[in-house]
């Protein structure tokens, strides 16, 4: 009798610690949608970061006017024809039109992750690419971003009056025989393209540095979500070893 009730215990306490280990499994690994918050909280955390670099944009070089394509050449040949005073202007005012036009356009940014439908986040969470929730954000959501962006932009350009210097610029530089890739005309497009780039960049590095380094994830999710992806990705690795 005493043989059978200790085999009966045995069996109770084994059945227990499956339930144990069981829940302890459901807290470990995050639900669909706590992955796509801890996602959306990275790309949040990262666009506070592109504001605060916009925001003193003469200290950051990253987001500091600079001519599309092979820059160095265009901004030489400009300066060579006599526009340095232009070229000079326009460097300044274009840093500071987007500057105050990313400043303005901060809540289309913020509330565009909170709208955003993340599918498929564990594919995007537990990945090598460092960069992933980022190229995925920008992705789907650039097209509307530009749309929404653009006004704010034109009205920046007009109060500093680059659209004046900018039209100079490219009244004289796209008469260069010989140019291969002329500039753009349109200053709105131009502006509103390359800071969504810029502030895509310093997403992105701020993405890297959280999947990497725990003391960047601020939120519990982040630190559930992308905890729970750094042990995933090391257990596929033992595993193909």
């Amino acid at each position: 009798m005493k043989r059978i009730l200790i085999v009966a215990f045995s069996f109770l306490i084994v059945g227990a610690s499956c339930n144990t280990l069981k829940q302890i499994a459901s807290i470990l690994v995050p639900s669909e949608f706590e992955m796509a918050t801890g996602l959306k909280d990275a790309l949040t955390q990262g666009l506070f970061k592109s504001f605060d670099a916009f925001a003193d944009p003469n200290g950051n070089p990253l987001v500091r006017f600079a001519f599309p394509g092979d820059a160095a050449k265009i901004e030489k040949t400009l300066r060579d024809l006599g526009l340095e005073r232009t070229v000079d202007q326009v460097t300044g005012k274009f840093t500071r039109a987007t500057s105050s036009a990313v400043r303005a356009a901060k809540p289309i940014f913020l509330q565009s992750v909170k709208q955003m439908s993340i599918k498929n986040a564990v594919n995007i969470l537990v990945t090598d690419n460092t960069h992933a929730a980022t190229e995925y954000f920008k992705t789907t959501m650039s097209p509307e971003l530009m749309v929404a962006f653009r006004p704010i932009v034109d009205s920046t350009i007009n109060v500093e009056g680059t659209n004046k210097d900018w039209s100079q610029i490219v009244n004289v530089y796209n008469k260069i025989p010989f140019i291969n890739k002329p500039l753009e005309t349109s200053l709105t497009d131009f502006i509103a393209a390359r800071a969504i780039d810029a502030m895509f960049g310093i997403v992105a590095n701020e993405e890297e540095q959280i999947r990497t380094k725990y003391e960047f994830r601020k939120t519990d999710m982040m630190k559930k979500a992308f905890g729970y992806a750094e042990e995933e990705l090391k257990r596929r690795a033992q595993q193909q070893k």
